[in-house]
């Protein structure tokens, strides 16, 4: 492994849920004024995910006001105290970029009881 890998491994959070396109999403964020810090809650869809090691990035999608707000958070970011998947939505695509066109009741996703992929893989406690 040369040093720059290792680095971008040191740098790399791991205490995250699993999140795809389709989840609602609550994401915490520290935001600074002046010099004290406070935690601002954005609540929206993935709308699309991008994995790319330490630069992973995803996109919130909310409507606020009557206007639609997109966020992209780099996954690995200090400003991001807390990460919570509120529900998931059933989706067939990666990228769920239709819904900029959608309004109302026409953008809301079917919500799935999905198991969460870590307890799936572990090994059962009978």
């Amino acid at each position: 492994m040369n040093l720059i890998q290792s680095v971008d491994n040191s740098q790399m959070r791991a205490n995250f849920p699993s999140l795809r396109a389709g989840d609602t999403v609550r994401v915490h964020v520290k935001i600074k004024e002046g010099d004290k810090y406070r935690i601002q809650v954005f609540e929206g869809v993935v709308v699309a995910r991008k994995r790319a090691g330490i630069s992973s990035t995803f996109t919130v999608r909310k409507v606020s006001f009557g206007y639609g707000i997109e966020r992209i958070f780099p996954l690995h970011s200090p400003i991001i105290d807390k990460l919570e998947v509120v529900k998931s939505g059933k989706v067939r695509r990666a990228r769920l970029y239709y819904l900029r066109g959608r309004r109302g009741k026409a953008a809301r996703l079917k919500e799935v009881g999905r198991v969460d992929r870590a307890s799936e893989n572990a090994p059962s406690q009978e």
